[in-house]
């Protein structure tokens, strides 16, 4: 059995594979008890042979789960980290191991599969953009806070601006909750269509747009170009990177 780990920022998400096929997947958040949750999960799997990793958390964490695979049995994880160049994919940073990993490896999978050029979105507690062209060279991106993200920091900022509740997105907001909402989340979606019409040239045409992350449906519901969600663009270049072929994601 290969194993395929992506430690984001809020949660940890998994595929175990056998033979090319997905045997068993699931995600546990860090606000949970980790270990305990990672041990019933991986109960009635065998040990793993091989464990590929993608991290952007901290060393301490990724300790943790090294030591829970190792506790069962299975391989010690082998740790991806952002190359110069893998996969058909070319690194735009002058020093590549600090491109998020998280990124790099959504490019591969989107390469991989035949989606490029393209503009790669991804929606969670960061907003990141990044633009691959046809023959996998990365041209650049950038980072912004996400939508929550963003409100959280507003209202960590100010004091008078106290929403009583969530707010909802709406075109013109009559009231400080849903103010706040629809202005952060706006602001993503503009900062996505103006990367795009910037790229767009260099990429030599209209690129697709890909939408990954736990707040990809919203976001690109708002953003007037059309676009496709693209879930788990990290595991699915976990497996180009492990050498493990599956079907390309369905277009959404």
């Amino acid at each position: 059995m290969r194993l395929l780990l992506d430690l984001g920022n809020t949660r940890l998400k998994w595929w175990a594979l056998q033979e090319g096929q997905r045997l068993a997947e699931g995600a546990i958040a860090w606000s949970d008890p980790v270990i305990e949750g990672l041990a019933a999960a991986w109960a009635g799997l065998p040990p793993a042979e091989v464990v590929f990793g993608a991290s952007v958390v901290d060393r301490e964490r990724e300790a943790l789960v090294d030591t829970q695979l190792r506790q069962r049995g299975s391989a010690a994880v082998t740790w991806v980290r952002s190359p110069a160049e893998a996969c058909g994919v070319r690194s735009a940073y002058a020093e590549p191991s600090r491109l998020g990993v998280d990124r790099f490896l959504a490019m591969v999978a989107a390469h991989a599969e035949g989606r490029s050029p393209c503009v790669l979105v991804g929606a969670g507690t960061a907003l990141t953009l990044d633009a691959l062209r046809g023959d996998g060279r990365h041209l650049g991106g950038l980072i912004a806070p996400g939508p929550l993200l963003m409100q959280q920091s507003l209202l960590g900022a100010t004091v008078r601006v106290r929403p009583e509740r969530p707010g909802e997105v709406t075109a013109m907001a009559d009231n400080t909750a849903d103010a706040v909402a629809s202005g952060c989340w706006g602001a993503c979606a503009a900062l996505v269509e103006r990367f795009v019409a910037q790229v767009g040239p260099a990429l030599g045409v209209e690129p697709r747009l890909l939408f990954g992350g736990g707040d990809a449906p919203l976001l690109r519901e708002l953003v007037a170009r059309p676009g496709e969600l693209f879930a788990d663009g990290v595991l699915r270049g976990l497996a180009v990177w492990s050498g493990t072929a599956l079907p390309p994601a369905a277009a959404d």
